[in-house]
């Protein structure tokens, strides 16, 4: 017996195959995408250092093919001048920071023995007090207590064993990842030496369509081209803010100002994380420095909102231009779920290329795959 469908019946079914089919697929990626997001979260360890290596190695690369091509140096030599530009600053800033924290540690074991000359006071003036109170029906009262709060005492000690047992084994993890990162420099020459980046889909992707493999292809170079593009934009523009801060807060005064805007402007290569956290820690600085006031927060308020606005207006545009394509509501909600999703700071770095990509992927399927399911 065959079943007659009219021309509105037969687009109403296909529909909801359609739909149902879409549904499925749909079901299918997500699953797969929380699969690879816990397995990506179970080895961090093994992955992230490879990650910052290839990244670091890709936005480094016009520096060491100038040292190769311009100034003569032999393979081993500029990546040796890659690896000193980088730690140079690095230690100098370590320097500076430590050496600060290491006077403020000197001043704290200074005045350790009067505080302990004053816990020893107070202790001397409460013990005549304690010992009357335990002499007394304060003597009862107390073993009562503990007698009531026995069970709760002894529930209290095993989960402290508890988390004791998982603090050591969350050190030993630790000692695991600090040592996985001890690797990161190899990866990151192996990287720097390797020249470009080959995929050849017939080759990996031999079960694919052409068309489809054409697709895989164009996703894999988009993704690689958009991270290139904003990692080396957003380095340079944050290395730029970070002058301009250090020399804005110099110029009106802050203490450390110099190397505090360096610092935030460098950690700007999280779009907005360094204005965020300049302001939490420039503004009580100012207002708490031996100068400071009122008026210095309002210049310091001054310094970033002149440098936003040349950033925003000028620095971005011109380096970078619309690249990512994402709005500034878009980029902020972006880094805050990546962070989630991924595990913090890596999650919040790698934020805006894995939506510009993500975006790239919505825009391909719409003009391909969607219109063709429509």
């Amino acid at each position: 017996m065959s079943l007659h469908f009219t021309e509105r019946q037969s687009r109403t079914i296909a529909a909801a195959i359609t739909t149902l089919s879409a549904l499925v697929i749909l079901v299918v990626v997500g699953l797969l995408a929380w699969l690879a997001a816990s397995f990506l979260r179970a080895f961090s360890g093994v992955f992230l250092p490879l990650t910052v290596g290839a990244v670091a190695a890709v936005v480094s690369r016009p520096y060491y093919e100038w040292l190769r091509n311009s100034a003569r140096l032999g393979m081993t030599l500029a990546v040796v001048a890659v690896f000193l530009s980088a730690l140079i600053p690095l230690g100098l800033f370590g320097w500076f920071f430590g050496r600060i924290v290491l006077d403020q540690l000197v001043g704290l074991i200074a005045q350790a023995p009067a505080w302990w000359d004053a816990v020893e006071a107070w202790l001397e003036d409460q013990t005549p007090r304690a010992t009357a109170l335990l002499d007394g029906p304060g003597r009862q009262q107390v073993g009562e207590l503990i007698a009531s709060q026995q069970e709760a005492l002894l529930g209290w000690l095993q989960s402290l064993g508890n988390q004791v047992v998982a603090a050591s084994l969350g050190f030993a993890r630790g000692i695991g990842t600090l040592l996985s990162w001890v690797i990161t420099p190899v990866y990151f020459a192996y990287f720097l030496t390797t020249a470009g980046i080959r995929f050849d889909t017939e080759k990996v992707l031999p079960f694919l369509k052409p068309d489809t493999r054409n697709d895989v292809k164009y996703l894999v170079l988009e993704f690689i081209e958009i991270v290139v593009v904003f990692f080396r934009g957003q380095m340079l523009i944050a290395f730029l803010q970070g002058i301009l801060y250090a020399v804005g807060f110099t110029a009106i005064g802050l203490r450390y100002g110099f190397v505090i805007g360096l610092v935030l402007g460098l950690l700007n290569v999280i779009p907005y994380l360094g204005s965020i956290v300049g302001l939490a820690i420039a503004i009580p600085l100012a207002l708490v420095q031996p100068d400071g006031g009122l008026t210095l927060i309002g210049l310091t308020l001054v310094v970033f909102i002149v440098v936003q606005q040349v950033e925003g207006w000028y620095l971005t545009p011109k380096i970078m231009g619309n690249r990512t394509g994402l709005h500034f509501m878009a980029i902020i909600v972006a880094i805050f779920f990546w962070g989630t999703a991924l595990g913090g700071i890596p999650g919040m770095i790698l934020a805006i290329p894995l939506t510009a990509f993500l975006a790239s992927l919505w825009r391909l399927a719409r003009q391909k795959w969607i219109a063709e399911i429509l």
